[in-house]
């Protein structure tokens, strides 16, 4: 063996050199290059000492990397009995430990704000909607962030992707609520090529930051999805492993514009369902890139010591091409299909690998969950709603979470037939809310679109109330109580049956509610017009004294040099960027 490197078995010292070259582009080919096996690589880098260097010690707290991925129904993995092909989230979630009985919110912003603050949204503001991106609206201020008590814990904190709440002002943006560097969109949605969003008449704007600047030079028509995953690899390549790590990677796809690169549609010209065939497509190039991630991951040294959380954000929208079959309702409802996740961790770091948690778990519990795996502090007076659930899922120890606060949303539009007599006088049944107490679950108002979507209801014009098993809500009615351990598909109302029960279930929201601050649900402010920004969505509210100061647009003399670059051309495309979806 000559000095100074390796020489492989049978090759001359004089060529080392080159072979360590095609090393090096085998390595990168491995990053850029989709479905191959991660479980052969890790077992190579493994069997050739990949990792940290000998004499250096790993820190014991582990790296965190938190995968958010966007709309995807319950059946929308492989393991749930999906045509979509998804091998990587198979295997990750096959070889760590799958969450069957776990929970998030309806729609994009409360469940990132969950995340984000281990809180339930009344007790941040957030009960009602999304932030829209004309609102001068954003996540409270004073609520101290996930990424921010990593920080203390001395990680560094990276996040790509989409954020979602909120950019009035600079201090509502990541950079400024605990991450190092943001790479991302802040909107709830956008083209994936252009990277513009718009959000009524006049009112587009270009959609990618970096940092706290418009990122206008890493637009170039590339698809988002992939997009993240080459920073999500540089981060990597540049980080030391010996040193803790947060990675939030919350990606795009597969959220409305349907849109993928023409060779993900191979695998689904026999779906007939347009919508469908394109969300398939989306989820097979996510499936691809949590796999390079992986593959990142184990080639920089950091596998041995992570832990990957995979989640969805809400349920899908079949009339979008997601399915939650055999659940109940849709996105933006809180029947089990818009609040019940797909979910699963994976890491060497679980005790009891290749198995299935059924605890309760819900999104608020990975921040309390993160911070202890961090070796970090939470305040006594955090008043989180969080669990850490971290022996539930990894030793297979009850969780101690028994109930879940769906919301409380004081401002829905009331039911009609609800009242204060229908609630026994402790709630008003008027009033959209669902809670969750160990095996019931309750629900009040109007829960949202209430039919169950089967996979073959998909025609080419998309779900039709003729392809559905479609219920009529029985006339003055405004309560339902399910058992969802022994019903979890919703279908026999027990409310009639157990009226004690349901007056136990109301109680607990009223207490809940009590709790609650005043909804942030402000008026759209016309200053938010990417046209008076220099085309750019981004922070528009300034005090009265930042008002006086005179200043120069940088992003609208960007704008002006900026040459429109050539969007590539898709085989089975989706819409260009289009006004606001009702949901984000």
């Amino acid at each position: 063996m000559a000095s100074g490197g390796c020489v492989w078995p049978g090759v001359r010292p004089a060529r080392a050199p080159a072979m360590r070259t095609l090393a090096g582009l085998w390595v990168l080919s491995l990053l850029t290059c989709g479905y191959l096996s991660w479980s052969r690589g890790r077992q190579q880098d493994q069997e050739a000492g990949h990792g940290p260097e000998l004499g250096s010690p790993a820190s014991s707290q582990p790296h965190l990397i938190f995968i958010l991925a966007d709309d995807q129904g319950f059946r929308d993995v492989g393991y749930h009995g999906s045509e979509i092909r998804t091998p990587t989230l198979d295997r990750l979630a096959a070889e760590g430990v799958k969450l069957e009985n776990y929970y998030v919110q309806p729609i994009c912003t409360p469940s990132r704000s969950q995340f984000i603050t281990g809180k339930y949204q009344i007790h941040t503001g957030l009960q009602h909607s999304i932030i829209r991106p004309a609102q001068p609206n954003c996540l409270p201020l004073d609520s101290p962030t996930l990424p921010q008590k990593l920080k203390e814990a001395g990680y560094a904190t990276h996040m790509v992707g989409k954020w979602h709440l909120g950019f009035y002002r600079r201090e509502c943006l990541p950079t400024h609520r605990g991450f190092d560097t943001f790479f991302g969109s802040l909107l709830g949605s956008g083209d994936y090529y252009t990277h513009y969003k718009c959000d009524g008449p006049g009112m587009c704007g270009y959609d990618l930051y970096e940092n706290d600047r418009a990122a206008w030079d890493h637009g170039g028509g590339v698809y988002s999805t992939q997009m993240y995953t080459q920073r999500v690899q540089r981060i990597l390549a540049a980080h030391d492993p010996r040193k803790p790590l947060f990675l939030y990677i919350a990606y795009q796809a597969v959220h409305s514009p349907l849109q993928a690169p023409g060779r993900y549609f191979r695998h689904y010209r026999s779906i007939v369902n347009t919508h469908r065939r394109r969300y398939a497509a989306m989820l097979s190039c996510l499936d691809e890139a949590v796999s390079n991630v992986t593959l990142a991951l184990q080639a920089h040294g950091f596998y041995n010591n992570s832990i990957i959380i995979y989640s969805s954000d809400n349920g899908g929208q079949p009339t979008a091409g997601g399915s939650n079959w055999p659940l109940r309702g849709s996105k933006g409802t809180y029947w089990e299909g818009g609040i019940r996740a797909l979910g699963f961790v994976h890491s060497p770091l679980l005790t009891l690998r290749g198995s299935v948690c059924r605890e309760l778990v819900h999104i608020t519990d990975w921040y309390p969950t993160l911070v202890a795996l961090a070796e970090g502090h939470i305040d006594e007076d955090a008043h989180l709603d969080g669990y850490d659930v971290w022996e539930a899922i990894s030793e297979g120890l009850r969780s101690p979470r028994v109930d879940i606060l769906h919301n409380i949303d004081p401002i829905y539009t009331k039911a009609r037939h609800g009242s204060w007599a229908a609630g026994y006088g402790i709630w008003n049944t008027a009033v959209q809310s669902a809670i969750r107490v160990r095996h019931w679950k309750l629900l009040t108002g109007s829960p949202g679109y209430s039919d169950w979507v089967p996979p073959q209801a998909f025609s080419n014009l998309g779900p039709t109330r003729w392809h559905h098993e479609r219920v009529t809500l029985s006339a003055g009615k405004s309560v339902w109580l399910f058992n969802i351990t022994a019903d979890p598909y919703e279908r026999v109302d027990l409310s009639g049956r157990y009226p004690g029960v349901v007056r136990q279930l109301l109680r607990r929201l009223s207490q809940f509610n009590k709790t609650a601050v005043p909804v942030r649900y402000p008026p759209g402010d016309p200053r938010s017009n990417p046209q008076l920004n220099g085309g750019v969505w981004g922070p528009w509210y300034k005090e009265e004294s930042e008002k006086k100061k005179p200043h120069k647009n940088k992003a609208e003399g960007k704008q002006k040099n900026r040459k429109t670059k050539k969007r590539p051309q898709e085989t089975d495309g989706g819409p260009q960027c289009s006004p606001g979806a009702p949901w984000g």
